[in-house]
């Protein structure tokens, strides 16, 4: 798995990195080596949020904790990923069968976790898209009080406005 590690308002010391790929490589029996994992630290007063991405061919496993010691941070996030493979196994052996190399992702047997059934959706809904700007959706949105909203940008882009965890705000753009 190749690893890249971002720190946000702190130095990473080599020891720390070290520590890092170590408790990463515990995943290594879930991905092939051609998986990349981002790793991102941030120091805030006295809080570790460690945000940790995986990109395995098509699929993308994220987890993300906040807590007072980033190495329990990314104790949770490797739990995280853990569970949501486990979660989705039927799924992705139906994925594996179905062209991809079963190499690539071993779904060890653990602990029992209920798996998801089919999706139901119970509502479809059709609205015409105006162009609008960023700005128009966000205000669109928090009159609807939805935590994001689907729009057409000036220029023709599909795009998805959301309300982030901390309060921002973010783009999804669609491209071609």
């Amino acid at each position: 798995m190749n690893i890249t590690i971002t720190a946000r308002k702190f130095e990473l010391g080599d020891s720390l990195r070290e520590k890092v790929e170590k408790k990463l490589k515990k995943l290594d029996k879930y991905f092939t080596s051609e998986a990349k994992a981002n790793v991102t630290i941030t120091r805030e007063r006295d809080r570790e949020t460690v945000e940790l991405t995986i990109y395995q061919g098509s699929l993308i496993f994220r987890a993300q904790s906040t807590t007072k010691d980033m190495m329990e941070s990314l104790s949770e996030d490797i739990d995280i990923v853990e569970r949501q493979i486990r979660k989705n196994k039927t799924r992705l052996e139906k994925r594996l069968r179905s062209g991809f190399d079963k190499t690539e992702i071993d779904v060890a047997p653990a602990e029992p976790i209920e798996e998801e059934g089919e999706f139901n959706i119970v509502k479809v809904k059709k609205f015409p898209l105006k162009p609008m700007t960023a700005e128009e959706a966000i205000l669109q949105m928090n009159m609807l009080n939805h935590n994001f909203f689907t729009f057409k940008s000036i220029s023709g882009v599909y795009s998805i406005v959301y309300r982030r965890k901390d309060g921002n705000y973010a783009i999804i753009e669609a491209i071609e």
